[in-house]
């Protein structure tokens, strides 16, 4: 009988696909829903990114390029890394990828053993722990905490180490719960994987997207100008509205960016050139379009907390970045499975159970707030409506 290997029977997938998937077959069955589930723009690409691909196209740049990238691309993320991080990188410490997703695995790939120990925020992104899974590595918890903010705590890190953790992930700003560690804490957690002599892979996919006013980015990279130990992943997905174009980066040491570049290789052979044309466009080319987005998601982030925390049974804490809110359910007298499957089924309201993301999600929803106004008032009165019929009937 054939089988499947081990590894095939560890790879877990995202939930918000899934999720997506179930609320676009109740579409087509004629039921409305309001969506809140999946992290994508609801903004278009700026049309000046869009038309540097065009151009590119129009020039016949269809064909295989350097694994690692296209010079002038390496060069732009060189360029922005300096403005923002304050270092350069060399050009063989950086790799451009598809996407920033596929980074987790090469990292994980290039760093960890199976039985060697990954340290993760809980709630955590689910790939994180599908590659861990894939890979044989052992995931370790760091747990979130409401009462924290969410942030990562150094403290709770440095008790987890031991001699077989290889890698410290970190996400700040945070899918799902849209917490910001402080330039403090992340001193704190560069200092623990230097005294230990471990990596720190730092996914900063939301970097652009802060509402501190002013923007108070800070990355473990600006330690060590990602030489040592910080590996930077970073994309193009959220800032710049360009999901569907799985374009990503990643900044190293320049023996693991060079490994790294291999194992694209083997897998992908090269991120197409006319995708690069419209990422060097989307770096370099007017920024008009990209803060506009950011003050679009700050006035809704600011809406979707003040509508939820008038729910019965619900709170929520006002995130600093990213664009998710988390919040805690448990008044309701629901778990967050009960809870997401009531909203979409009677509803019509797609979320995430916190449980998504981890046992340190339970009894919390992740929302996205990249929806228009409208359909944030929309999704929270249907939410109100739902809430207040199941507590008519006990």
């Amino acid at each position: 009988m054939k089988k499947l290997s081990q590894a095939a029977h560890h790879i877990e997938g995202q939930p918000m696909f899934k999720l997506l998937a179930r609320a676009q077959e109740m579409e087509r069955r004629g039921i409305s829903i309001v969506h809140f589930e999946i992290g994508d723009p609801d903004f278009s690409t700026p049309p000046h990114i869009v038309e540097a691909a065009c151009a590119s196209l129009r020039k016949s740049e269809t064909h295989y390029i350097s694994s690692m990238g296209l010079g002038d691309m390496r060069a732009a993320v060189r360029q922005v890394t300096e403005t923002s991080r304050g270092f350069a990188p060399d050009l063989d410490q950086v790799l451009i990828t598809p996407g920033a997703n596929i980074v987790i695995y090469y990292a994980v790939r290039c760093l960890a053993e199976a039985g060697e120990d990954v340290l993760i925020p809980s709630p955590y992104f689910p790939t994180y722990l599908s590659v861990l899974h894939f890979c044989g590595v052992n995931p370790v918890f760091v747990p979130l905490k409401e009462e924290n903010e969410f942030r990562m705590n150094p403290r709770d890190i440095r008790s987890r180490i031991t001699a077989r953790t290889r890698l410290i992930i970190i996400n700040s700003p945070h899918n799902p719960t849209g917490s910001v560690m402080t330039r403090q804490e992340l001193d704190e957690v560069y200092d623990i994987a230097e005294e230990n002599d471990i990596y720190l892979l730092s996914d900063e996919v939301y970097s652009r997207m802060i509402y501190k006013q002013p923007a108070a980015f800070y990355s473990p990279s600006m330690r060590d100008k990602c030489r040592q130990r910080t590996i930077i992943t970073n994309g193009f997905s959220k800032a710049f509205a360009m999901t569907g174009w799985r374009l990503g980066c990643v900044i190293g040491p320049a023996d693991v960016i060079d490994k790294m570049g291999l194992l694209l290789q083997t897998t992908s052979s090269c991120v197409p050139p006319f995708i690069q044309r419209a990422g060097i466009e989307a770096m370099l080319g007017p920024q008009d379009h990209v803060w506009n987005m950011i003050q679009e998601y700050r006035e809704r982030r600011d809406l979707l907390v003040q509508r939820i925390n008038n729910l019965p049974g619900v709170t929520c804490l006002k995130p600093e970045g990213a664009f998710y809110v988390f919040p805690n359910i448990q008044g309701t007298g629901m778990d967050d499975e009960t809870f997401a499957n009531v909203m979409l089924e009677e509803a019509g309201v797609a979320l995430l159970p916190g449980s998504n993301f981890g046992t340190n999600g339970r009894g919390y929803v992740r929302m996205c707030y990249a929806n228009s106004p409208a359909n944030i008032i929309k999704g929270v009165e249907r939410m109100e409506q739902c809430l207040q019929k199941k507590r008519s009937h006990v």
